[in-house]
């Protein structure tokens, strides 16, 4: 609000009012009085400095405006329409994911390096709205600029210049991993004695593959050019750092580059390794005891030797726990084959390992009915072969018997003298596993429950790749250039750890996928004289709310409210 000085020349006298500016529902600057406060002349009667009056007075309405203490009466003109293409709906939810980007002082790292560039615009407001994008609305780079229009700070950057931004950001891959690292550890006591790690895949809706993107074993068994991402996680499932490697790269392969880099940049001191038996080599485990670390990794009963088996059936050794859980384990040296670097040959070397086994009845009832639902399609394929292929037949081919692929076409061989059939010795050997699971580890003296425990929480890093997958939509990525993708999936990775952090604030009472449900839906619309309507509130908003200090529950604010609570989040104060 301020003081508008409007002089009458009839009267030769000047009159005196309070104004606000505003924007209407099509954005059109308007003003509207709020209190007359006479003539000059009358007022310098009253008081000494009768401008400086009006001016005080002024800020004292606009203050007591902002901070909602006095009813407003708003005009509305049920006449009024839409300005064609008007969209004056905002999101308000991304207040609490701005706190978290700047807690970890994210803005700082990109204006830091801004100052040795030339650009005309600012790298810290495209890449901050991307993350904000790819958390609220998660969709193409393009897609995402346009929605920049629905958060309040103002996109002052074009299309073009979000594209140009992407090399920038690729540069400094592993300069922001560091840093968001080390802002954890700083502002949360990150624990990293203990790492879990995992790898996926990610497919391109692109027809030709370069050095990247390649055809490598898809995790949703597709065909298309994927690229495999490996990442570390610490114990509160908080993501530590990330590599992408070409999508024809075994998952075991890229342990080793991994490790390395975490050891040369992040110095954790010795770590544990937790991983699943897709990770077990001869060299990873060879590499990893050499380095001074640890590890704790599944390992595949089906795949071992017919003396590890037996052992695993022998019920001698087992300890009995409620609803017929049972444990056991044993320190005995296993051989494995690593490559001897001066002759790249294998050579046979042995390992004193710790072998966990256990058997849940849940476990077996769970492998029980996945086979039966898998069986069932095989039952299928041998009824009706030419209704599956190659891909379609994944998961049911390996019980089928005689069964053959044409390496062209995928489709299905079909042999009048060697007909398909179900594969019950396979079957039969498989059931007698059912419900068992086997750890080796190289903690010799750690508790067999405290082993398994520490395994079981490798299930955070399966759900924290299905939330990259789902939530974020971080495929099917449609990018080309090789900057492009590795700036893509920095963009995914900062979105995810501001997304881990808020889950881990949360004391994990709500999902990822709950809390950014209700960000998502905590909009408000432009009314009139710059006041918005909320319309949406939950118990998710209440909990975040009062750990952020946020009132989400306010019906209505007006544009000073919401920028002065967005202001206070960038400051660390919310």
């Amino acid at each position: 609000m301020y003081v508008r000085k409007c002089f009458n020349k009839k009267t030769g006298r000047t009159q005196l009012s309070i104004v606000q500016g505003y924007r209407d529902s099509s954005g059109k600057v308007k003003q509207k009085i709020i209190l007359n406060l006479g003539y000059l002349d009358v007022l310098q009667q009253q008081h000494d400095d009768p401008i400086k009056y009006c001016e005080d007075l002024a800020r004292q309405m606009t203050e007591e405006y902002n901070n909602a203490q006095s009813p407003v009466r708003l005009e509305i003109d049920p006449q009024k329409t839409l300005d064609l293409g008007a969209d004056y709906r905002h999101n308000f939810g991304y207040a609490v994911l701005s706190a978290i980007y700047h807690e970890l002082e994210i803005d700082d790292f990109f204006q830091n390096r801004q100052r040795m560039t030339q650009v005309d615009f600012n790298y810290n407001s495209i890449f901050r709205e991307l993350i904000f994008s790819r958390l609220i609305a998660p969709a193409s780079k393009k897609a995402s600029y346009e929605y920049a229009g629905h958060f309040f700070e103002r996109a002052d950057f074009s299309l073009t210049d979000v594209y140009r931004s992407l090399s920038f950001f690729k540069s400094y891959q592993s300069a922001l991993q560091l840093w968001i690292h080390e802002h954890i550890r700083q502002n949360y006591g990150r624990d990293t004695s203990l790492v879990y790690y995992d790898v996926t895949n990610y497919y391109f809706e692109v027809d030709i593959p370069n050095e990247m993107l390649r055809k490598g074993v898809s995790k949703e068994h597709r065909p298309d050019p994927i690229v495999q991402m490996g990442l570390f996680m610490d114990t509160n499932g908080i993501p530590i750092s990330y590599g992408l490697f070409s999508g024809n790269t075994l998952d075991k392969q890229t342990l080793i580059p991994m490790m390395g880099k975490l050891q040369d940049e992040y110095s954790l001191g010795r770590i544990i390794i937790v991983a699943d038996r897709g990770m077990i080599t001869g060299d990873n485990i060879c590499q990893t005891l050499s380095d001074g670390n640890g590890y704790i990794l599944s390992y595949s009963i089906a795949g071992s030797t017919k003396e590890f088996k037996d052992y695993v059936l022998d019920e001698e050794g087992y300890v009995v726990r409620e609803s017929g859980f049972k444990i056991k384990s044993r320190l005995t040296p296993r051989e494995i084959h690593v490559t001897n670097v001066l002759t790249g040959k294998k050579q046979t070397i042995s390992v004193d390992e710790k072998h966990v086994v256990f058997y849940s009845p849940d476990y077996a009832k769970r492998a029980k009915a996945e086979r039966a639902e898998v069986l069932q399609k095989a039952k299928d394929l041998i009824q009706d072969p030419q209704k599956y292929n190659r891909s379609t037949s994944y998961g049911a081919a390996k019980y089928v018997k005689n069964i053959a692929f044409n390496k062209d076409t995928g489709e299905i061989y079909t042999d009048s003298e060697k007909s398909l059939e179900l594969n019950d010795a396979l079957i039969a050997e498989e059931e007698k596993y059912d419900g068992y699971y086997a750890i080796i580890t190289s903690e010799h003296e750690m508790e067999d429950e405290k082993i398994l425990n520490i395994y079981r929480g490798l299930w955070q890093i399966e759900e924290t790749f299905k939330i990259t997958k789902s939530e974020l939509e971080t495929r099917p990525v449609y990018l080309k250039k090789l900057e492009h993708i590795q700036a893509h999936f920095l963009i995914c990775f900062t979105a995810l750890v501001i997304a881990k952090l808020l889950e881990f604030r949360m004391k994990r009472k709500y999902s990822v996928s709950t809390i950014l449900k209700s960000l998502r839906r905590c909009e408000c619309s432009l009314l009139e004289q710059n006041i918005y309507l909320f319309d949406y509130y939950d118990e998710v908003l209440r909990d975040i709310g009062e750990e952020f200090h946020i009132d989400f529950s306010r019906k209505y604010r007006t544009l000073g409210e919401i920028k002065k609570v967005l202001g206070e989040v960038k400051k660390g104060k919310p």
